[in-house]
């Protein structure tokens, strides 16, 4: 028996593939959307998928187990309080699907939602009693737990899935053996908790002391505590939450229909009918040239987090690269429920050689110049674009905090009379807000190169305590 974990650090994923050689079966557990490794490693050990779990509906990604189903003939299993289109087998406290040396048993462990589940997987030559490891999902992280607070679950409050979180961490997985290996569905990174570990295995004994939800406390110092300082969860959380519900196109025929190359003029014409321009392209590049009206975010970065914070998924999307890169960029955003993407500019930014009118442009700054420019008698305006809890910890005196997923609904909070620079932590996140700010129709707009770090590591002056902007 082996269990073999897939990390997806572009969303913080943890997927696993669990296999056994007498009677060459494998099952997966929490896919994400694009399956081919998981096709490909099979094939190489000559074992067959035909299980395929989701510990629960998944509200960051759109999960591969249509996929599987399509390609391997797997089967799907979900939680009893589970509710889908598809077809699925409920699975309740106890249940199990034994092949070969494995058996995977089940831990019913509401509380990040509903129908959550946790995984007991047994090595039947090694130890028929002791659980070898447990698949928590998003109940059990390593240094957190699920936090209940998402609302993808229609109905159900946070203060009924702290309830429920609290009965499955205390009732359930810290009665497990000390030994049992936790293998979780996220880490660093993800929304779905507020302090999740950078490692991505541990065990219920280093859990136990050191987990902060793990300590014993009442139930209602536990409630208290996860619901927290939880950081604010994307827009498309609950979008992602409802598909994964639902009978749905794979992620190939997505692919088919999507990856093609629009001409320029087609380009314009469906911005002009509302489609919205994406430009993967790195910040330096993006504000060097760009297609006016584009949104830039990277691909290098958390590029799917921000698409699905500040894209519509009900409007078309035509993405703009360098050629080569418009694959990943498309299957990215499915990997999202993205799949609105129309096409992509043909040629890149090549095909604007003839257009120079279409061409625009946003300038770029640095700290030592900034700073020269607020000691000046006419200083532009610094909208620190980080999360609050960034911007409290340490800012430039004088910046105005508009976190980049508010920024559109309070451009209006902007003074336009005078230049204005934005900045985040690195600059990944600034670029973004500059694009935003120029589709906005703002002219005046600098982007900070190096963030914060850069004007901290210049050694110029910042204010460490909270200030009224």
């Amino acid at each position: 028996m082996n269990i073999k974990q897939y990390y997806l650090g572009c969303l913080s994923h943890a997927s696993y593939l669990i296999t056994d050689e007498k009677t060459k079966t494998a099952a997966v557990v929490d896919p994400q959307r694009d399956i081919e490794q998981y096709l490909a490693d099979a094939a190489a050990g000559g074992y067959q998928i035909k299980h395929v779990f989701l510990t629960h509906f998944h509200a960051d990604f759109l999960a591969g187990h249509i996929e599987l189903r399509n390609r391997a003939g797997a089967k799907i299993y979900l939680g009893s309080r589970a509710e889908a289109e598809f077809d699925f087998v409920k699975l309740k406290d106890g249940d199990a699907i034994e092949f070969g040396d494995v058996r995977l048993a089940i831990l019913e462990t509401p509380g990040h939602t509903p129908e959550g589940i946790s995984i007991l997987v047994y090595d039947l030559a090694k130890d028929a009693n002791q659980p070898l490891a447990v698949l928590t999902g998003d109940t059990l992280f390593i240094g957190d737990v699920g936090r209940p607070d998402l609302l993808a679950s229609i109905g159900v409050t946070a203060d009924e899935l702290a309830d429920m979180l609290y009965d499955s961490i205390t009732n359930k997985l810290t009665k497990l053996p000390d030994a049992t290996l936790v293998y979780p569905a996220h880490g660093a990174g993800s929304m779905c908790g507020k302090s999740l570990s950078k490692e991505t295995v541990s065990t219920i004994g280093e859990q136990k002391k050191f987990n902060y939800a793990l300590q014993p406390m009442s139930r209602e110092e536990f409630k208290r505590l996860v619901t927290a300082e939880q950081p604010e969860a994307p827009a498309y959380f609950v979008h992602d939450a409802i598909r994964n519900r639902q009978e749905r196109p794979s992620l190939e025929s997505t692919l088919e229909k999507s990856l093609r190359g629009l001409p320029l003029e087609e380009v314009l014409r469906l911005r002009n009918q509302g489609a919205q321009l994406l430009d993967v392209r790195d910040a330096v590049d993006f504000e060097g040239a760009h297609l006016a009206g584009s949104l830039n975010i990277a691909l290098q970065g958390k590029y799917a987090t921000w698409c699905g914070t500040m894209l519509r998924h009900d409007a078309p999307i035509v993405v703009i690269g360098e050629p080569g890169t418009e694959e990943e960029a498309v299957m990215r955003l499915g990997r999202i429920g993205f799949d609105n993407v129309a096409g992509y500019l043909q040629g890149g930014m090549d095909a604007l050689r003839d257009t120079p009118e279409l061409v625009a442009r946003i300038d770029r700054t640095t700290a030592v110049a900034l700073a020269e420019e607020l000691a000046s008698d006419a200083p532009p305006v610094v909208i620190d674009v980080r999360a609050p809890s960034e911007w409290q910890a340490a800012h430039l005196a004088g910046s105005r905090n508009v976190p980049l997923n508010h920024l559109r609904e309070r451009i209006a909070e902007i003074p336009q009379d005078r230049a204005v620079v934005v900045h985040c932590e690195g600059g990944y996140r600034s670029a973004i807000a500059a694009s935003v700010l120029a589709q906005a129709g703002r002219k005046n707009v600098l982007d900070l190169v190096g963030g914060f770090k850069a004007w901290s590591a210049s050694k110029l002056p910042y204010e460490t305590a909270p200030t009224k902007a």
